[in-house]
């Protein structure tokens, strides 16, 4: 947190701070009501252009004239955190904003990230920079450079006054055992520490890397000379809950935090009893493979340039891991399982895969879904990211025992090339939950479809997909399954007559919604028309006006043929009785 007396001091172009004096504290919010370009001039306009240039203070209760004088101001008294929020809700830029005081005079910092490497922030759909006393458009020459720049691998930068003698001998030699397995070669376990550290690019031209520091450095060094490396691992007994119970901080080196990380994780995991015919087997909560491999990729892909560390919040069902920077450039939550992604520190990930600490990069995300959903459990949720930040949801609640054997069931039928991949696994969850098509990979149904896992159903806009036969034998569902089958005249009437037994009559896009997802809008209108030439519905009015009730004509001749069923079943039971009845023989 910065000091008013550093605050004085400051210069609005070199330092990146922006000084307004607002006594009264009415500062316009967003610009509403002002003249364009004045309207740029507002919080949101000088938090995005601050933003765009790397990062910078707002400041309120100061005047603009060197040395800044502190003048106070109301500026958003009392309402600190609605004014963060507001600011992150339009413009996904998340501030820290605190309070400072001189003599009890109130000053109000708002204090702006730096955007992430090749994003550019709008406001009113322009990208603005500050230009002297002005907020402007920023210019091609700037924005094109924004757009093409690449982030740097910070791991594979030279850590100045590292020496091997700062490196943690533990670390070393857990590092060489994984190495040596890994490359199935005992003698790399006779390296010798220079070599070790030179084969693996930890070590250039006598330097030691911040890869180095963050994989092998001792605990004290780590602390001072990166303490956001750092893992916090804080426990709530409920998920309503904010204050943590206990709050457990992991400042190790990688090769010794990762163990003594999962081993304390583990120490609070239970796990479910599943029976599958004879076997009993236990599911955990929290399943070894995926923690590990959730922060691998939250050490790996992190922004150590940003000053906050891992958060990791543990509750008896559910675990959340929070760790500074977005996604890396070109990966989104629409793209995560698809896009190949580029490791933020590609020197990092190089070791961890030579070590065998991961398979594979790019796979990392893979297989936490994967192990997931094969548990029965929700898919991870990765919903809460921003482009300051990933946080990754992992549910301990099996959602679906029944899904979850199946799967395993067909993996194991399966041969290895034709075994299902992650987005097989996801697309089949979507559709067992009734997912529409148009939320569906084309290419992935086409998969799932010539293995004979999945089923289509309706024609043209109203095509949808169930899951097999096999799916609803294997959960001893086949009542559901036939439930599920493509609806014939008969149902739909039934369903119609239904619906106008209860609502009297009903227009056409009433039916349409009936059949959602199971029948097309020209689908439903063709059966309705059919219906009424059939003189089963009678419509009323014209166009989009249009009503349907159950025809007179189609009342009267039910009404008929139930008066017949009834004759017939008394003439029956009567003919039954005289036959009970019968002539008595002799005795």
């Amino acid at each position: 947190m910065i000091t008013i007396e550093k605050l004085k001091k400051f210069k609005e172009s070199e330092d990146k701070v922006e000084f307004k004096s607002s006594q009264q504290g009415n500062y316009s919010y967003s610009g509403v009501g002002k003249k364009h370009p004045e309207n740029r001039k507002c919080i949101l306009g000088y938090v995005t252009a601050l933003c765009n240039e790397g990062g910078g203070l707002l400041v309120f209760g100061m005047g603009d004239k060197l040395p800044h004088q502190v003048i106070g101001t109301n500026q958003s008294i009392g309402a600190e955190g609605e004014l963060e929020a507001k600011i992150y809700r339009d413009t996904e830029i998340r501030p820290n904003i605190y309070e400072l005081f001189e003599n009890e005079k109130r000053v109000l910092v708002i204090e702006v990230p730096s955007r992430p490497a090749g994003k550019v922030f709008k406001f009113e759909d322009v990208a603005l920079m500050r230009v002297g006393e002005e907020l402007k458009p920023m210019s091609d020459e700037v924005y094109l450079k924004i757009i093409n720049e690449q982030e740097p691998d910070f791991s594979q930068q030279f850590c100045e006054d590292l020496q091997i003698s700062d490196l943690d001998e533990k670390a070393i030699a857990v590092l060489k055992e994984k190495y040596s397995l890994k490359q199935n070669n005992p003698n790399f376990k006779t390296l010798s520490n220079e070599q070790l550290l030179s084969d693996l690019e930890l070590l250039k031209n006598g330097k030691l890397t911040n890869a180095a520091l963050i994989l092998l450095a001792k605990k004290e060094i780590l602390n001072e000379k990166l303490p956001q490396a750092a893992v916090m691992l804080e426990y709530r007994n409920s998920e309503n809950q904010i204050p943590f119970d206990n709050r457990i901080p992991f400042s190790q080196p990688f090769f010794i935090l990762i163990d003594e990380l999962w081993n304390t994780i583990n120490l609070r995991n239970g796990s479910f009893p599943i029976q599958d015919g004879a076997y009993i087997f236990n599911i955990p909560f929290f399943n070894e493979e995926v923690i590990r491999e959730s922060i691998n990729n939250a050490i790996t892909h992190r922004d150590y340039r940003k000053t906050s560390e891992i958060v990791i919040k543990q509750f008896p069902q559910r675990l959340d891991i929070i760790n500074a920077g977005g996604f890396p450039i070109g990966v989104n939550l629409e793209n995560l399982l698809k896009t190949p992604s580029t490791p933020r520190n590609r020197l990092l990930a190089d070791v961890l895969q030579k070590t065998g600490i991961v398979e594979r990069s790019g796979q990392g995300v893979d297989k936490i879904f994967y192990n997931t959903l094969i548990e029965g459990k929700a898919e991870p949720d990765y919903s809460k990211s921003d482009n300051f930040q990933v946080s990754l949801k992992l549910s301990a609640v099996l959602e679906d025992r029944a899904f979850a054997l199946f799967i395993v069931a067909v993996q194991d039928e399966l041969p290895e090339s034709e075994k299902l991949s992650v987005l097989e696994v996801i697309t089949l969850n979507m559709i067992k939950k009734g997912v529409s098509k148009n939320n569906l990979d084309t290419e992935i149904v086409a998969k799932l479809l010539q293995k004979k896992l999945i089923e289509k159903r309706g024609k043209t806009n109203a095509i949808y997909y169930i899951l097999s036969k096999d799916y609803y034998d294997f959960t001893d569902e086949k009542a559901k399954y036939y439930n599920l089958q493509e609806l014939d005249e008969g149902e739909v009437l039934s369903k119609v007559m239904q619906f106008l037994s209860k609502e009297g009559k009903a227009k056409m896009k009433d039916f349409v919604g009936l059949f959602e997802d199971k029948l097309s809008r020209k689908q439903v209108r063709t059966r309705i028309e059919k219906f009424v030439i059939n003189k089963i519905l009678e419509q009323k009015g014209e166009g989009s006006n249009s009503t349907y009730e159950v025809a007179v004509d189609y009342l009267n001749r039910m009404e008929v043929i139930g008066e017949a069923i009834i004759k017939t079943l008394n003439d029956l039971d009567n003919k039954k009785e005289k036959t009970n009845k019968g002539p008595k023989k002799d005795q």
